[in-house]
């Protein structure tokens, strides 16, 4: 139940940057759904390969390449899903950024309400 609800969360924060962000669009709320499932799964299972693929240039950045990892992520996300569309590469690390600070509020409020 706890990973539908975090799902859901995810799917609201995809949904609002939406609105925010100009060069982010999402068609729906299934698509932000949608957009939060892939976008896990590309986290759990091709971010680790990217990261240990890049660990150089990511240890020379001092981590800062992270956030172009996180960009690809998204970019990848918005090729496969329709209705969901990302600009650039500089709006696709706007949202991954302010994507992540998003979830860790509401992340946040959940474990408060319980």
């Amino acid at each position: 139940m706890k990973i539908i609800l975090r799902l859901l969360l995810n799917a609201l924060a995809v949904i609002i940057l939406s609105y925010l962000l100009p060069g982010v669009g999402v068609d729906s709320m299934v698509t932000a759904i949608l957009v939060a499932l892939v976008l896990s799964l590309l986290n759990f299972l091709v971010k680790p390969i990217l990261i240990v693929l890049t660990l150089p240039i990511t240890i020379i950045t001092l981590g800062l390449f992270l956030l172009v990892i996180n960009a690809i992520i998204i970019l990848i996300a918005a090729h496969f899903i329709q209705g969901f569309e990302v600009s650039s590469v500089w709006w696709a690390i706007i949202f991954s950024l302010l994507l992540s600070f998003l979830q860790s509020f509401l992340h946040s409020l959940l474990k408060e309400g319980q």
